[in-house]
């Protein structure tokens, strides 16, 4: 029933057809069930384990690679190749494409924790009225029209709209789906409100909240899927999961590639048709299936095939470091979104808040001798922990409150006027609330102000355990007062009073709202000497006035508290006893923000970032604790929950706080802001070293020379001598000034066009500097043969002519083996050159980043050891070099230090502005957000 809250009791009844004394006969309740169905939140359908590995699959560059591999075996079976050879190379693209859907597919089975965790929050048990009798059942057997009685405690089992108020007032604690801080009452009248939401259904106990104050019974209107929480559940399912921002750039960049590099292919092919019919390889369809071959190698060479690897690893070495600020990241691919994050929604309770109500202010009469003199004092400590001191107007520590008159009667009534308990829980280390927060605030309240005469010293105080020390104040009060009568709250009161007694002496004790308590005051207690005078129409205006500047200028929540001297032996307390009471004092209260907030919020200020406090129910990029904010924390760029939080809103978000502290974002930011500076460097570093190995095979198919490098030689360069290097360059010390600048863009392409012009610059030396190193071997090398560069040109029809050396010298190994460690080493002195994107050498040196000195050294390691090392150096297809030949690599490598040297020059003059005008567009890649916006 959905309107049941603007209907009313008796309506609800009737369209159940169930009555309010007797509850659902046994033919009704099981045509409810097949009707309504059980209380019990539906399990979702999980993708199949066969989709998410499919999805794996799901893109561009992987399928490129896919049909290389396939492309590459048919080829090898068609030339008759057998043995290793023939599977070598397929083998190891499949390898590390499954191993890259491996990863993907454990992120995904981690995804639907949420919904699954939704569960926990409802109710085991139910009092249950059924065919005139009550009894306890599983919650999972209510129906619609089911009558239940809740009380203090109860956990609420379903959607229910209350019929009958069993005490004076029920409070319901639905912070968990609401986010409000305080207890909401509830009432039977119906609600009027267009448009209702939650708050303003006031009429119906929520499943999953749980009653703190009162009695009742409600007819269930609602189960299963068809509750609040159910309604949660299905805003969980309705949001899509987006691609973070680096994700959508790597994809468009895929794309861009993808096509960049079919094209070359295909241009390859076509510019080598006229060496189709060359004698060399035995037939046109021979020779275009070898040139066909070649394409393939290209394809292998322009993929990056260990980017997504990288990609993966530098992201878990960020969250590594953020899970040391207490940031424990859930998703991957959302440490990057953080350092493009211009705008944090946070909510307020519980994040920028304790979620901990205290007595910051109070307020009481002096005395009154020339005219009324207020007095306040302040209160520190934002928890529930005892700890704090009181301090007056100029800040100076009253060293024993309870000596002040006032102070201390505000601290008895504290702790009489009271029925909530204050405890520590030695598992969480920390004080926790049973009952009202603001009746908690009130607790600690008498624990700071502490005892009169020597149980004050706080000598005595800290020498209890935590356990003692939690409400040991409180428990002097009570031991020293034998509560008589409770006056509970009321709505049209807005106050509560208790009768004690205490050495033949009765007094009550009042605590409400300020205009209520005051009005019924007709005298005052002055702080000056204890004495008790007169109420007078000055004195009621000043301690309005107080109230309204305390409640309206520093936002406090304001309680009123007084006293009234009882004749001897009363039993029992009536709503006219609560009249010519002796006011006390006022306390102000508030969830205070936290400590490290402000700083927190001026870094923020500083990054560019704004800070916008919205309501749990929004669907906004934000921070929560609550299971309403589930839905939001899932829809968001990125949702962060508080380690504090229900296990739902950890699940549905992908970043934690483990110390619930707002500044932690803020480091978690400029981490963010870091990890994509040093994801920006290796994906340079890892193009620019495949924009090599393209121009490379290039270069020699235009120039007719013989292949300087096989496939499986560019596998390894690729996955190895690429590998480490990159993932190493994810250690790359944080900039200094990471966040003295504004957030990028989230349109921002990761390649813009003056950083491309370096790659191609960068990645054209690589390419020529390894053509080079196979020319040299031929034509100049000691070791070779010392042919004329024409020869080389021409070596296909080396076996239809005549030639002073043997053909089979463009099958020797050595001029490949020189390409490749050109390649390898080139790569190792472009890895330095990206510890910094501008910054040089001489600024940065290597050495501030030992990772990627390791890495180098365990690369040229493993190359030695395919060199020198025999059973792999065959699987490579490479040979040992000389003194001669290490010596020519080095020359040809070194310059990439260089060159690049000047490149960063110019960047840091900003000269590599001028480069634009090379292209039609900032951006070389498709920029699909700027369409959508």
């Amino acid at each position: 029933m959905e309107d049941a809250y603007a209907r009313s009791a008796t309506e609800v009844l009737d369209f159940f057809g169930v009555e309010s004394t007797k509850g659902l006969t046994d033919s009704q309740l099981a045509q409810h069930a097949r009707i309504y169905g059980k209380n019990v939140l539906p399990e979702e359908k999980r993708t199949p384990f066969w989709k998410l590995v499919l999805k794996q699959f799901d893109d561009l560059l992987v399928k490129i690679l896919i049909a290389a591999a396939v492309v590459s075996f048919v080829l090898a079976l068609i030339d008759g190749e057998t043995g290793l050879t023939a599977f070598l190379e397929p083998s190891v693209i499949l390898l590390i494409l499954a191993a890259n859907a491996a990863v993907g597919v454990i992120t995904e089975t981690n995804a639907e924790k949420a919904l699954e965790e939704l569960r926990a929050y409802q109710a085991d048990n139910a009092t249950v009225l059924r065919n005139g009798c009550f009894s306890i059942l599983p919650a999972t057997e209510l129906v619609p029209g089911d009558i239940v009685e809740v009380s203090v405690g109860c956990k609420i089992p379903a959607d229910m709209r209350m019929i009958e108020m069993l005490s004076t007032q029920l409070r319901v604690d639905q912070a968990i789906l609401t986010g409000e801080s305080s207890s909401v009452g509830k009432e039977i009248e119906s609600t009027v409100a267009t448009k209702a939401v939650y708050q303003d259904k006031t009429n119906i106990l929520f499943s999953g909240t749980v009653v703190v104050a009162g009695r009742a019974r409600a007819v269930v209107v609602g189960v299963g899927a068809n509750t609040a929480m159910g309604s949660i559940r299905d805003s969980m399912l309705q949001t899509d999961d987006e691609a973070t921002p680096l994700k959508k750039k790597l994809d468009e960049f895929g794309t861009f590639l993808a096509k960049v590099i079919a094209g070359i292919c295909v241009l390859v092919w076509i510019v080598n048709i006229g060496h189709f019919r060359d004698p060399a390889h035995g037939g046109f369809m021979r020779g275009a299936i070898h040139y066909f071959k070649i394409a393939v190698a290209l394809a292998v060479a322009a993929i990056p095939e260990g980017l997504p690897a990288v990609v993966t690893t530098c992201l878990a070495l960020g969250t590594k470091r953020m899970a040391r600020l207490n940031a424990i990241v859930r998703s991957l691919p959302s440490v990057e979104t953080l350092g493009c994050t211009t705008v944090i929604c946070s909510d307020k309770t519980g994040t920028l808040t304790t979620n901990m109500m205290s007595v910051s202010k109070i307020c009481v009469v002096h005395s009154i001798q020339q005219g009324p003199v207020i007095a306040e004092y302040g209160v520190s400590g934002t928890t529930y922990a005892p700890e704090g001191i009181v301090f007056d107007s100029n800040g100076q520590q009253l060293e024993f409150p309870a000596q002040l008159p006032c102070l201390l009667h505000i601290a008895m009534g504290s702790a009489l006027c009271n029925e909530s308990v204050l405890q520590y829980n030695p598992d969480k280390g920390n004080y926790e609330k049973i009952g009202e927060s603001t009746e908690v605030a009130l607790r600690v309240l008498a624990e700071k102000v502490g005892l009169p005469g020597f149980d004050s010293m706080p000598s005595a105080l800290n020498m209890l355990s935590k356990h003692e020390r939690a409400s040991y104040c409180n428990h002097y009060w009570e031991n020293q007062f034998k509560k008589v009568s409770i006056l509970e709250f009321s709505r049209d009161r807005k106050m509560m009073s208790v009768l004690c007694s205490r050495k033949q002496m009765d007094i009550m004790f009042s605590k409400g709202a300020p205009e209520s308590i005051i009005s019924r005051c007709t005298n005052i207690l002055c702080n000056d000497g204890g004495s008790t005078v007169p109420m007078t129409t000055n004195i009621r205006a000043e301690l309005e006035s107080r109230f309204h500047s305390l409640a309206g200028k520093e936002t406090l929540r304001c309680l009123a508290l007084a006293f009234k001297q009882m004749p001897m032996g009363q039993q029992t307390l009536s709503y006219d006893n609560e009249k010519d009471l002796t006011f006390i004092g006022l306390v102000g209260m508030l969830d205070p923000p936290r400590d490290e907030v402000k700083n927190a919020m001026l870094s923020c200020m500083t990054a560019g970032i704004r800070v916008i406090v919205v309501t749990g129910d929004n669907k906004v990029a934000m921070t929560g604790d609550g299971v309403n904010d589930a839905p939001a924390l899932k829809k968001a760029d990125i949702g962060i929950a508080m380690g504090s939080g229900t296990a739902v809103a950890k699940s549905a978000s992908d970043m934690v706080l483990a110390d619930d502290n707002f500044a932690t974002i803020v480091a978690a930011v400029a981490e963010g802001r870091a990890i994509y500076n040093n994801t920006k460097q290796f994906i340079r570093y890892m193009i620019s070293s495949n924009i090599g190995e393209v121009v490379c095979i290039f270069v020699a198919a235009v120039l007719g020379i013989p292949d300087t490098l096989a496939p499986v030689q560019l596998l390894w360069v690729n996955l190895v001598t690429d590998g480490l290097p990159a993932t190493a360059i994810g250690f790359n010390k944080q900039d200094s000034d990471v966040m003295k600048v504004k957030p990028r863009k989230v349109s921002e392409a990761v390649v813009s066009g003056w950083l491309f012009f370096r790659y191609l610059v960068i990645g054209a030396y690589v390419g020529l500097a390894t053509v080079a190193g196979f020319i040299w071997w031929f034509v100049y090398s000691d070791s070779g043969p010392k042919l004329p560069y024409a020869e080389l040109m021409n070596f296909d029809s080396c076996s239809t002519r005549q030639t002073t050396y043997p053909c089979s010298i463009f099958e020797d190994r050595h001029p490949s083996t020189v390409s490749m460690t050109v390649l390898v080493v080139v790569e190792m002195f472009n890895a330095l050159n990206n510890l910094s994107e501008n910054q040089s050498l001489l600024v940065i040196p290597p050495w501030s980043n030992l990772w990627l000195v390791a890495s180098i050294v365990l690369t040229m390691i493993l190359h030695i050891l395919i060199l020198y090392v025999r059973p792999l150096s065959i699987l490579f297809s490479v040979t040992p070099l000389s003194w001669e030949d290490w010596t020519v690599v080095l020359y040809l490598s070194f310059p990439v230090i260089i060159i690049d040297e000047v490149l960063k020059f110019f960047s840091r003059k900003s000269s590599g502005t001028r480069f634009r005008w090379r292209f039609r567009r900032h951006d070389m890649l498709p920029k699909k957000d700027l369409h959508e916006k």
